[in-house]
């Protein structure tokens, strides 16, 4: 280790709380010959009786220099720094530490802040995707120390970059989901004179079910403009605090969703969305209650617009145009081999 240690020799049973500087091998003749204890161990009173059996009598061990902290110690304190609300910590091995979701829910990562972090030497911190779904045991991180032992005024700085400041959060948390009282409007006159069957009601109310929310009411509505703002003045009144309206989302003269929501009173966010499938999606607010615009795609596709945004509104977010824009980085689907709409040119149905 150069300048930062040197190596001790010492008796065993003075040995807790020393790191080994090397692995200490058993050897069973005809069974096994394995590493019982890597370099970097730290010594724990209950593994004496073990050395001692082994024929150890004496240890190698570093002498850590002051300002210098093993990697167990540091990834520790690494992992507890960057952790926020629903994200458990496990055990520190080789200079990791894993970081796992404590609850379903939306996974928030600050990634200004993790990618300063990943700037530092010897240390990094590797995480998923922001604002994605993860369940409960989910890992989501992983925080590793590179070198045996490291700088303290490292570890620090990274304690000092997540400390808690004004309107920030943790670099990792897991935010919970709200359970929403979900009003569907679904507009088409083919279905509100029966000529075909409701396809938008069963999928929607799946995909609301895995998020912990539930579809309350669902009216279904001609392509009469007025009809849907009654629909949607009827949700509210019933006291849906999520509206999702279905159909009638592209630029043909009788698709009037769009118009229904702005004469319903939203204040529309976004209408169009760079997200393949779902480009034809339309956010708004009527107040604080999200009002949807679903394009056809959301029933076909395992994975759509809907599957980005929900999740987020959930969580409470109140998403920008600015946000709904951002989504295009990553945004393409990439011939998803479930997709479950049989005549989908990119799917198995091809």
């Amino acid at each position: 280790m150069g300048w930062a240690t040197r190596m001790l020799e010492l008796p065993v049973s003075d040995s807790v709380g020393a790191v080994l500087c090397h692995d200490i091998t058993q050897i069973v003749p005809g069974q096994c010959k394995r590493a019982l204890f890597r370099k970097g161990h730290i010594v724990r009173p209950e593994d004496v009786p073990a050395l001692l059996q082994l024929g150890k009598e004496h240890l190698y061990v570093f002498d850590l220099a002051e300002g210098l902290v093993h990697e167990e110690e540091a990834a520790t304190r690494v992992a507890r720094a960057v952790s926020g609300p629903g994200v458990l910590m496990g055990p520190p091995g080789e200079g990791k530490v894993t970081l796992s979701a404590a609850l379903d829910g939306l996974l928030k990562v600050d990634a200004d802040r993790l990618r300063l972090l990943n700037g530092m030497d010897d240390l990094v911190l590797s995480t998923l995707h922001n604002n994605q779904m993860v369940r409960k045991g989910q890992n989501l991180a992983g925080a590793h120390i590179t070198p045996l032992v490291i700088e303290e005024h490292k570890v620090r700085r990274v304690e000092e970059l997540c400390a808690p400041v004004p309107g920030g959060g943790p670099i990792v948390e897991v935010r919970p989901l709200r359970r929403a009282r979900v009003g569907m409007v679904t507009t088409g006159s083919e279905v509100f004179k029966g000529r075909i069957e409701d396809g938008f009601g069963p999928v929607l109310r799946a995909k609301f079910a895995q998020l912990g929310s539930d579809v309350v009411r669902q009216l279904l509505v001609s392509d009469d403009e007025d009809m849907t703002v009654n629909a949607i003045r009827a949700l509210l009144d019933l006291g849906a605090d999520f509206i999702v309206v279905t159909g009638g989302m592209s630029v043909d003269p009788d698709d009037r969703t769009p118009a229904a929501i702005r004469k319903a009173g939203a204040e529309v966010v976004c209408y169009g969305a760079p997200v393949l499938p779902g480009a034809m999606f339309l956010l708004g607010y009527l107040g604080k209650t999200p009002i949807l615009g679903l394009p056809g795609c959301v029933m076909y596709y395992k994975s759509s617009v809907f599957d980005l945004v929900v999740p987020r509104l959930l969580a409470g977010d109140r998403l920008s145009r600015s946000d709904i824009a951002a989504l295009g980085h990553g945004g393409y689907c990439s011939a998803c081999a479930e997709c479950r709409f049989p005549m989908c040119p990119f799917g198995k149905g091809a």
